[in-house]
């Protein structure tokens, strides 16, 4: 809408005319939340939306086109005006988001310290190794799965073969033996 076309809706504004506010609203809503945009800090942005800073301004206004009967002498005395009352509504709203904002802290500290990321892996690998170990179990003969769980458990080749009586050169051939078939039953899938 142009300023001349501005002017023009501007007296049935100042009459009360719902219809024309909403116009003149939906001319005027980008630029103001443009206006909040631009003054919000970048921590704010979770706490405050520019529609509702420009919903409450443009409230405001109505209530007082009806009840006080502003007037405006043009289109731009109307957007200064609009501009001043939402730049005063935004600061309103960031003292009161002030003393709040002073006492958060961020979830990725506790006492000023960094939390350090998980060191327990997540759901999809332990269903990912539950599933391997279960296809292992399955191509493994049975005296030879005491073989895998005590290399499960962490222990090495010399204290498997101490803990089952085998060489170890032997319970090294039963691990490359079942990482074969392993290999093959993977490839045949």
């Amino acid at each position: 809408m142009s300023t001349e076309g501005l002017d023009q809706v501007l007296d049935q504004l100042c009459n009360g005319d719902e219809t024309t506010a909403e116009r003149v609203f939906l001319e005027y809503e980008p630029y103001l939340r443009l206006v909040v945009r631009r003054m919000l800090p970048a921590q704010l942005q979770s706490k405050f939306d520019s529609v509702d800073v420009v919903q409450s301004v443009w409230v405001d206004v109505l209530q007082g086109f009806r009840d006080a009967s502003w007037r405006f002498r043009s289109a731009a005395q109307l957007k200064a005006f609009l501009v001043t009352a939402t730049r005063n509504r935004f600061l309103d709203r960031l003292r009161q988001q002030r003393i709040p904002l002073a006492h958060q802290q961020s979830l990725d500290t506790i006492d000023g310290n960094p939390l350090l990321p998980s060191t327990d892996p997540d759901p999809v690998a332990v269903a990912q190794a539950d599933e391997l170990w279960e296809q292992m179990l399955a191509l493994c003969p049975p005296h030879h799965q005491v073989l895998l769980q005590l290399k499960r458990q962490g222990c090495s080749l010399a204290d498997i073969a101490t803990q089952t009586g085998f060489h170890p050169s032997s319970v090294r051939r039963i691990f490359y033996d079942l990482a074969r078939r392993l290999a093959l039953s993977t490839d045949a899938h």
